[in-house]
């Protein structure tokens, strides 16, 4: 059995902790270094027997920041998203602190230093955060001994917050002029307008995805992979856009529906969703909108997906088969952002608890006469 021994003025205790490593550690006295041997082998040895959680190791930040652009980001679609919010934020903040030093307080201290960000740009760091320190809680030796509460600003979204066609007269003005551009902007804008499609789906789109029998637009991936959501979804070929895909169908020679001039997939950047985009509107004398200190175009290409959405809606169309078509895992994201645009939405619910029109009358004349 293990014994202090003399160190010095003062008592080394030698142990084997539960994970096998060799620790020590020095006491004042011979009986405070015996009762810390006894505490630290009955520790070990519930560990080994799976009765006590690990103690963490000591892991900086930085150290979860390459572990996690290492082994994580890569198999998510959103990985560079990770790569900049990491090094440009996260670790600049937090990496030289050991991961127990992450209180509370330091990560208020961090949204407080970036209150000059949109509030969702904060959630989105602090979500990552969040995630990351789960992952060091959740290893099998873990890195981290009791996760810090996270306080997240609150986003308040609302329909002002996307900028999209709001009329079908101003969708139609949209793809009017976008026909003067030329056959493969017409048809692509259109069907970002008609099927609420990403940038990143339309640009990997090909014929074999499209059924003109069935009416059907399969889509099954993006630029980085799968979908957003990881699943396959299938979207219906509206009147307004068959003969739009029919027409491009005979002139396209590809197998990509809108391929580059070299006939390869449209990058993020292509001049297509942003410099061509900003013509048409021009042509069709959109106006510019004021968004922070900087005159930005009336909608991007992601607006035309908020656009086909709100016009949905606004149409009386289906909510539910909203959401599928644009892949929303939740029906609550659905409903948040489009549900109060549609004109109808509780024309069927107004007699729903009782009484009827005579009854409203008499409430109308009751407080006609109490003024």
């Amino acid at each position: 059995m293990a014994r202090p021994v003399r160190h010095r003025k003062k008592w080394r205790v030698r142990w084997i902790d539960g994970t096998g490593r060799r620790r020590s550690e020095v006491h004042e006295t011979f009986n405070a270094a015996q009762r810390a041997l006894r505490l630290h082998e009955a520790e070990a040895i519930e560990m080994k027997r799976g009765l006590r959680p690990a103690e963490p190791e000591s892991v900086h930040f930085h150290q979860l920041c390459d572990h996690w652009l290492s082994h994580r980001a890569p198999q998510k679609r959103s990985g560079r998203d990770d790569k900049y919010i990491i090094e440009s934020n996260l670790r600049p903040a937090f990496g030289p602190l050991l991961l127990d030093e992450i209180t509370a307080d330091e990560i208020d201290r961090y949204a407080i230093d970036r209150s000059h960000l949109a509030p969702q740009t904060v959630r989105n760091h602090l979500t990552l955060l969040g995630t990351m320190l789960r992952l060091a809680a959740d290893r099998a030796v873990p890195w981290l001994r009791r996760m810090p509460k996270i306080r997240k600003p609150k986003a308040h979204r609302c329909s002002t917050e996307y900028r999209w066609l709001r009329t079908f007269e101003e969708l139609r003005r949209f793809l009017d002029a976008a026909k003067c551009e030329s056959d493969l902007v017409h048809a692509l804008f259109a069907t970002a307008c008609y099927s609420g499609a990403r940038a990143g789906e339309l640009a990997t789109l090909l014929w074999s995805d499209i059924d003109f029998d069935g009416r059907l637009i399969t889509i099954s991936k993006g630029r980085l992979g799968p979908t957003k959501s990881g699943r396959v979804r299938y979207v219906p070929i509206l009147d307004p856009l068959l003969p739009i895909l029919r027409r491009w169908r005979l002139k396209c020679r590809t197998d990509l529906v809108f391929p580059n001039r070299a006939g390869h997939v449209h990058g993020p950047s292509a001049r297509i969703f942003h410099e061509t985009l900003r013509r048409v509107l021009d042509r069709a004398d959109f106006p510019r909108v004021m968004i922070g200190k900087k005159l930005r175009p009336y909608v991007n290409f992601h607006g035309l997906r908020h656009s086909f959405a709100s016009l949905w809606v606004l149409g009386e169309g289906d909510i539910f088969r909203l959401q599928k078509i644009l892949g929303h895992s939740d029906i609550s994201l659905t409903t948040e952002r489009y549900s109060h645009l549609a004109p109808s939405a509780f024309r069927t619910d107004y007699e729903r608890l009782g009484g009827g029109p005579s009854e409203a009358a008499n409430v109308v004349q009751l407080f006609g006469e109490s003024s």
